[in-house]
């Protein structure tokens, strides 16, 4: 039993790994819109970098999904860490801007697959702690995004941004020996042999993924565009560009122990109860932060918002991950994290368009909070009327 545990222990952090990785594939592109555009490359297509990676990570998660169907979770992880090094390959030598968006793609492409196939062995591995297993891997890709920003930075001092993703193609290749020799090792679950229909499992728990994508999908839209437009957002309240580029990073920093203390939670306490309390919490913490003034009143609501969205995340996987039937889940849970995908990516350009039509942020942001309060007050009355699962 211990050699058991052992081999899963080596495989749960082999998956860790990968999601820094592949996460700070993601979010690296961010902070080189800059640099891009300091060299002459023009906003728009700058800016399709950080645009292309987001939208290559919601493409593949329906078809990773299908694949899994057919194809074991740890023999797609290894080809995601080859696919995810190539990528990263391929954008370190681009020759120019074009292929440097391509290879933003194809990173995003990677990871797609990666939490497709990642979150569903996540939760098979430690079918007793599913909150607590999905809290720790999405607490390494938190890790990743406070990272980023100074691992590129440093990169750039040594003499390019693409000695980044160099590294990156490097360390995911050699994960991946590391992964597969693990998963060789290990006694994986083979709970996902019965998941064979991806469309029938999605029809199956319709309710489920609906309930998912309503929690995550709508908070997720909103928190995308909180925090694109945190340090425009904090400019028109007087705080200096350095101070709110700081707090942002404090922000995201914060998140890194909701990640943990969210999936402990979540293994003790119903999941349901944990969803609306994070909307209701969050929704009040974004209304509070259109009212405060002053750097330290807005670091301090900053982290309190911070510590309460970063929960949903883990949380919003246990509840669908622990929910789903065996049968079901990597099927089910691609259907979910695909539209969730989806859902929250426009978020930022929302806010863009609001604001290019004359409103300003604080009304957006106050209207935000609005939608997220009136979104868990209609699922507190269907959790009310049994109209949806219950989960763990």
């Amino acid at each position: 039993m211990s050699g058991v545990v052992r081999g899963r222990t080596a495989v749960f952090a082999s998956v860790c790994v990968f999601s820094f990785q592949v996460n700070f594939g993601r979010i690296a592109f961010a902070p080189l819109v800059d640099v891009f555009i300091r060299s002459g490359v023009s906003p728009a297509t700058a800016g399709l970098a950080a645009t292309a990676v987001w939208v290559g990570s919601g493409l593949f998660r329906l078809p990773t999904g299908y694949l899994l169907t057919f194809v074991r979770r740890h023999r797609v992880l290894v080809g995601m860490g080859v696919s995810l090094s190539a990528a990263a390959a391929f954008t370190a030598l681009s020759p120019g801007i074009r292929f440097t968006v391509l290879g933003a793609l194809l990173v995003g492409l990677a990871s797609g697959v990666f939490f497709i196939a990642a979150n569903p062995l996540v939760s098979e591995l430690y079918p007793d702690r599913v909150g607590l297993a999905v809290g720790i891997r999405g607490m390494s890709s938190q890790v990743a995004a406070v990272a980023a920003p100074f691992l590129v930075s440093f990169a750039i001092a040594l003499g390019s941004w693409r000695i980044a993703f160099g590294a990156l193609a490097a360390l995911a290749l050699a994960m991946t020996g590391v992964f597969a020799v693990a998963a060789r090792r290990a006694e994986l679950p083979d709970a996902g042999r019965e998941d064979r229909d991806l469309l029938g499992a999605i029809r199956a728990q319709w309710r489920l993924v609906a309930a998912g994508i309503v929690f995550v999908g709508v908070t997720g839209f909103v928190w995308q565009g909180v925090f694109n437009f945190y340090v425009t957002y904090l400019g028109t309240k007087g705080v200096p560009s350095g101070t709110a580029t700081t707090l942002l990073t404090v922000t995201f920093a914060a998140g890194i122990p909701s990640f943990l203390v969210a999936g402990r939670l979540a293994d003790r306490f119903s999941y349901l109860g944990m969803l609306l309390g994070i909307l209701s919490a969050f929704s009040a913490c974004l209304l509070a932060f259109t009212v405060v003034e002053g750097v330290a009143a807005l670091a301090a609501v900053s982290v309190a918002m911070a510590l309460v969205i970063h929960a949903l995340f883990p949380v919003g996987d246990a509840y669908v991950l622990d929910t789903l039937p065996d049968e079901h889940r990597a099927s089910a849970y691609s259907g979910f994290s695909a539209t969730m995908m989806l859902l929250q990516s426009p978020g930022s350009v929302a806010v863009g368009t609001f604001a290019q039509y004359g409103l300003a942020y604080t009304d957006v942001f106050r209207g935000y909070a609005v939608v997220v309060a009136v979104t868990a007050l209609a699922m507190v009355a269907l959790a009310r009327a049994g109209r949806l699962p219950i989960g763990g």
